[in-house]
Order: structure tokens, then sequence, then C-alpha cells
């Protein structure tokens, strides 16, 4: 039945984000042709959450966030390599949480899960 989840971000600057994606985040991809490039990730999850049309995600929003084992040191890696990062770490409850600017003038949230799969 179900064997995955594909994702996409769009981008004013789709060029620089895979190239972002791919020396930054080092994140492995398949050129599909004419330099649309796929990328691998890991492993992927989904949430589901009720939407709020006041003050929140309004019902049809999408959302993508990267997540890691250790975020001190995952910051710490991407910072090394000129990732900008808009927000301090901060416990959200579900994990410790900050975001990260890329081509295209949009953020991407990464957290530490404090859950278990």
């Amino acid at each position: 039945m179900i064997k995955g989840v594909h994702s996409m971000f769009y981008s004013s600057k789709a060029d620089e984000l895979r190239i972002f994606l791919g020396d930054k985040l080092e994140l492995k991809s398949t050129d599909v042709g004419d330099g649309w490039l796929i990328f691998d990730v890991p492993e992927a999850e989904m949430g589901c959450h009720p939407a709020e049309d006041e003050g929140g995600s309004r019902t049809g929003t999408h959302d993508i966030s990267f997540y890691c084992d250790n975020i001190e040191e995952t910051v710490k890696s991407l910072k090394q390599k000129g990732v900008e990062f808009t927000k301090e770490i901060e416990d959200f409850g579900y994990g410790l949480v900050t975001f990260f600017k890329v081509p295209g003038d949009f953020e991407i949230q990464l957290f530490q899960p404090k859950y278990v799969k």
C-alpha cells in the first residue's frame, strides 16, 4: 500500500535551495531531468493536528520540518556551514525547536523530538 511520503518546498530561489539542501544539509539527490532534484531523506513521519482558524494553522495547511538526535550539535555543525538560525532553541513540549533560513526567503523548523518512535 503506502510506501512513503513525497514532500516539496516551493521557492523563489529553487536552484539555490537545491544547492543548500545538498551542500549544507548533506541530503543526497537524484537528478530526474532538467536539473529537477529529488532528495533522499533518511526517514519520515507525519503528524495530523487540529486546525485553528483563529490564530493557528487553518485547515489544509502543510508543514515540513527536519528533526535530529542532538539539536545542539546539529545547530553547531550547520552554523559552521553558514546556515543562519532565526530563533534560539526552545522547548515546545514535543521537542526542542529552532528555525533556520533557506534560499527563497522562508524558514524551516529543526527539532529534537522528546517522543520515541
